[in-house]
């Protein structure tokens, strides 16, 4: 039985050595015949489209007639027919349902990370989208020792970004020790501050008040929110309706502690290399949000 059953097995392991061999023997010989006729087909196929290509194929233009446009406009600007990149800033100003009157640029990074012409692209996009009341300020006081140094990058960006249009923009650089500035009949201002503009000045306003009881020109059950308002004033500069603060610190760092109580503060992680759409971004999200004043 033994012995019958070996032979039974060897049987079974020939035939299915014989199937394996005749399966790939005709995958390789109908195989090789399917590529042998797709390059048949192929062949005939060019043999016969060739002399239709060459039929309909159109003569080439004449040198200096029927020139392709070029794809891109050139480097130095947009094209003769493209829009000037200004109409669309003035038109996502007007596209906002509620657009800030004064926007603070508090800088939070530190001083190798500060950078003019970046500070100087977020005023000028600021003026362009019509915002009246720029304000920018680092707690080191970078920007207010090198005033001119920001000023003159801001002349200079709002000459290449605004061009021909920026005769429309008067633009008042506002210095906060000077009392005697009033820039509420400038179309555009703007002030730079430092840690000494904050703290500092509430500091005066107290000493001012005190004075003002020793002379009994005031009673001191006198001060409240708009006593402390006007002797705050800063210069015909109305609070800020919204910051931009720049950098990974969760703090404005001193910048107008008292004028910023109702102001709505958008965090981004850096103000170097930052483009037009992030900023517009964030003129959106304010635009969105619902400010209740402490209601």
């Amino acid at each position: 039985m033994t012995g019958l059953y070996e032979l039974v097995w060897r049987v079974l392991h020939a035939l299915l050595c014989l199937h394996r061999t005749l399966t790939y023997w005709l995958r390789v010989r109908f195989g090789t015949w399917t590529w042998i006729w797709r390059r048949c087909c192929r062949a005939a196929s060019a043999a016969v489209l060739a002399p239709l290509g060459f039929t309909l194929r159109k003569p080439p233009a004449a040198a200096g007639r029927h020139r392709r446009p070029p794809r891109h406009p050139p480097r130095g600007g947009p094209g003769p027919g493209a829009p000037h990149p200004r109409l669309r800033w003035r038109a996502d100003g007007r596209s906002l349902e509620k657009l800030p009157v004064h926007m603070g640029l508090v800088v939070t990074e530190e001083e190798p990370e500060t950078s003019f012409s970046d500070i100087a692209s977020l005023v000028v996009w600021c003026m362009a989208v019509g915002i009246s009341y720029i304000s920018v300020y680092d707690h080191q006081g970078i920007f207010k020792r090198n005033n001119s140094r920001l000023m003159d990058e801001i002349l200079k960006q709002q000459q290449e970004l605004l061009g021909l249009d920026c005769s429309k923009y008067s633009t008042e650089f506002a210095n906060s020790n000077d009392k005697d500035d009033q820039v509420l009949n400038c179309q555009v201002a703007v002030k730079v501050l430092s840690p000494e503009d904050g703290k500092a000045d509430i500091v005066r306003a107290a000493q001012e008040f005190c004075q003002l009881v020793a002379q009994q020109q005031s009673k001191s059950t006198d001060l409240d929110v708009q006593m402390l308002d006007s002797l705050l004033s800063s210069n015909g500069f109305p609070d800020p309706d919204v910051v931009l603060k720049f950098g990974p610190v969760e703090s404005t760092l001193g910048y107008l502690p008292w004028h910023i109580r109702l102001t709505e503060i958008i965090s981004l992680p850096s103000h170097l290399n930052i483009s037009y759409e992030d900023f517009f971004s964030a003129l959106r999200q304010y635009a969105a949000c619902e400010q209740r004043l402490g209601k």
